[in-house]
């Protein structure tokens, strides 16, 4: 036993103060219930912490998942609500400048009560510095024919009819170098000719020649058609004087006219198919 304690005294030693902890812990942690319950919460407090942290990131995600997707519906919601009122709004504007279109024409119908017309879509442009064109959609179909006048729902001047098929016709603008209109300044009476010039129709202009002598025409002259000849309509509106020029010879008049007709943004035109003559 001595031999035995003498090699392994340590050993026993240790043991029994091992014990005596243990069993000084138990005895403490069981009359000290307190204190058990504070270790336990005291390292569990951090975790509750967190799955607390933890548990609202993912309500605030989902929660904002949520949300998301209902504001991109109600976006896209949005979005059809403005392409319709877009397309209301496109609408609204045609209809509004069809109206105002045939409250001209009525206006104008109502003044000129001998004109026969017959309403046309331009469906083709050529306008260059060496011709001024329209292609409309009305022809001999529709008893269109050459010479006919041309003109918009105010009664301003385009042109004439110079080809003509079965669903189709040329108007020739009062620009173009073959263009020629019997003219009177609305001011004076002073009689005239309207006529394309090659040099004036890149810039969309027309000329006023013939004139009679000085001072018979002035800058914001109305240019009108004559009729006399019976070829076309009188009082059309031609367009307004926006130079007085002196000729080569330094003694002849002559005055560029601006058309009246807004020939680039043209849609809509009329023929007139037949007028009655005004002496």
């Amino acid at each position: 036993m001595k031999r035995f304690l003498t090699k392994h005294g340590i050993l026993v030693l240790s043991i029994a103060a091992a014990v005596m902890v243990i069993l000084s812990l138990v005895t403490f942690f069981s009359n000290n219930t307190n204190a058990l319950t504070n270790v336990v919460n005291v390292i569990a407090s951090p975790f509750r912490s967190l799955s607390t942290t933890v548990s609202t990131w993912i309500d605030d995600q989902l929660r904002f998942a949520s949300d998301y997707d209902a504001l991109q519906e109600e976006n896209q919601d949005l979005k059809e609500q403005i392409a319709e009122l877009e397309r209301q709004l496109r609408q609204a504007q045609a209809d509004s400048e069809e109206n105002a279109t045939l409250r001209q024409l009525l206006g104008l119908r109502a003044q000129r009560r001998d004109f026969v017309w017959e309403s046309a879509r331009i469906t083709e442009r050529d306008a260059s510095n060496w011709a001024s064109t329209m292609q409309l959609n009305v022809g001999t179909d529709y008893d269109v024919a050459i010479g006919d006048c041309v003109i918009t729902a105010e009664g301003y001047l385009v042109g004439s009819i110079t080809d003509v098929g079965t669903n189709w016709s040329t108007c020739t603008t009062v620009i173009d170098t073959d263009a020629s209109f019997g003219a009177e300044v609305f001011r004076t009476g002073e009689v005239a000719v309207a006529q394309g010039e090659f040099s004036l129709m890149g810039e969309g202009r027309l000329q006023l020649n013939y004139l009679s002598g000085e001072d018979t025409v002035m800058v914001g002259d109305l240019i009108v058609t004559s009729g006399l000849g019976g070829y076309y309509p009188s009082d059309l509106v031609i367009g307004s004087v926006q130079e007085v020029m002196t000729g080569d010879d330094g003694l002849a008049q002559y005055a560029v006219l601006e058309p009246s007709a807004d020939l680039e943004n043209l849609q809509q035109v009329f023929v007139i198919k037949d007028f009655t003559i005004v002496e």
